[in-house]
């Protein structure tokens, strides 16, 4: 399903990391971890196609990302990967169903069958009460689960997460981690999750640990 082979990635005279190798089967969740600037978000960047490597390979679906040119990376990185970050990034002057919608819009979908995969995914996620409101009438989960919800909208091969809980309390954030596992379990989701959360961690199928740019372990 992913498969990372020996990543390479400096910025400047910092070399962040240093030959990261790895495989992620299909429908399973998959923590990162390790101490902050051990390379995790570079990482997942460089996997989510927001950056380049300097050096080795990331496939995704058998497609060999570093192959492709900015107007193929951008399309790809819309219809086969979903991103859910530690600040949700919802749009205040939209709804939370037409910050679903987004995403499907940019793609070129067609804006009923959008709409109508928005007000389903805010369905299963327990929102649907919500799709009339903007983000400031929203708790801090119910707008994660929204931006949950536009990262699932296009039906993306993978889910990345980049401290997706870090902002929220401690009942949110459970609510929040127990919804990965649903969507695994209900839709075969693969998740791919950057957390500093060992209770997290801990109850993902894997755990990858990351030192100084080098993955060190597994668990």
């Amino acid at each position: 399903m992913i498969v990372v082979k020996d990543l390479h990635k400096s910025f400047g005279s910092l070399e962040v990391l240093r030959g990261v190798s790895f495989e992620i089967e299909r429908g399973s969740v998959v923590s990162i971890v390790g101490a902050s600037g051990a390379g995790k978000t570079t990482l997942l960047q460089i996997m989510g196609t927001l950056s380049r490597a300097d050096q080795g390979e990331v496939l995704i679906d058998g497609v060999a990302t570093e192959k492709l040119n900015d107007n193929e990376l951008s399309t790809f990185r819309n219809r086969r990967i979903g991103f859910v970050f530690q600040a949700h990034n919802l749009l205040p002057e939209f709804t939370a169903l037409e910050n679903v919608c987004i995403p499907g819009f940019i793609g070129g979908s067609d804006k009923e069958e959008v709409e109508a995969q928005a007000v389903e995914l805010l369905r299963q996620l327990d929102l649907s009460d919500r799709a009339m409101h903007k983000p400031a009438q929203m708790s801090g989960g119910e707008q994660q689960r929204v931006a949950v919800a536009r990262a699932l909208i296009n039906g993306p091969a993978v889910l990345l997460a980049d401290e997706p809980s870090g902002n929220l309390d401690t009942h949110n954030r459970r609510e929040l981690h127990r919804l990965f596992f649903d969507l695994r379990d209900r839709t075969g989701q693969t998740v791919v999750i950057v957390t500093h959360d060992e209770e997290l961690a801990s109850s993902t199928d894997r755990t990858l640990r990351l030192v100084d740019g080098r993955l060190v372990g597994e668990e």
